[in-house]
């Protein structure tokens, strides 16, 4: 998952309609940022990433994973990496089985120790704003050198560089990169707008 280091930005998307994954793709790679994660929150999203997996230059990822079931078909869809809320161990080890990468969500200092006991070396903090934020990423990746972090949950633009200062921090998720009032209105060009606002809030 190098590629998500280099771009530092994870667009979370909740889909209400398949066929809009590809205009919202487009106006992402116009952007220069060719990253999304795709919320199984939605019918139509494992239909989505069947759509995206033809964009070669797209890293396509799959949020909300919770159960191995949903991880078998996500792969099966095209997805190149997974996205959890939460620590699942049997997840988790199911991925590391298949070669899949895997984000599981951590929130304390045992999930981040169980994750380290798998062998993981980045994982997704979340819900981070609700958790504390910056303040609490710093107190929590304190007793664990090695390990970094995803903060998603609740993150606004502004927030993006205080977030991707912190050497601790692999890159920054959210909801904030794809607004569900841009999707509703299909407001492709704002949306490659934002993407470029965020791109440049990395400096």
């Amino acid at each position: 998952m190098g590629e998500l280091e280099r771009f530092a930005l994870v667009p979370l998307v909740e889909l209400e309609r398949a066929e809009d994954a590809l205009p919202i793709a487009d106006a992402f790679l116009a952007a220069g940022l060719p990253v999304m994660e795709i919320a199984l929150r939605t019918p139509d999203a494992l239909q989505a990433i069947e759509k995206l997996a033809a964009y070669s230059e797209l890293l396509l990822g799959a949020g909300t994973v919770c159960t191995i079931a949903q991880a078998q078909r996500a792969a099966e869809a095209g997805a190149a990496f997974l996205v959890s809320p939460g620590f699942d161990r049997e997840l988790v080890e199911w991925c590391l089985e298949w070669d899949m990468p895997i984000l599981p969500g951590v929130a304390t200092p045992s999930e981040a120790m169980a994750a380290r006991a798998l062998g993981l070396e980045v994982v997704k903090l979340f819900p981070a704003e609700a958790l504390g934020g910056i303040r609490y990423l710093k107190a929590l990746a304190a007793p664990f050198p090695g390990l970094r972090f995803v903060p998603t949950g609740g993150i606004a633009l502004q927030q993006v560089s205080d977030y991707l200062a912190l050497p601790q921090v692999y890159a920054v998720g959210g909801s904030f990169l794809c607004p569900r009032e841009l999707l509703r209105s299909r407001s492709w060009d704002a949306l490659r707008r934002l993407a470029e606002d965020a791109l440049r809030s990395r400096r």
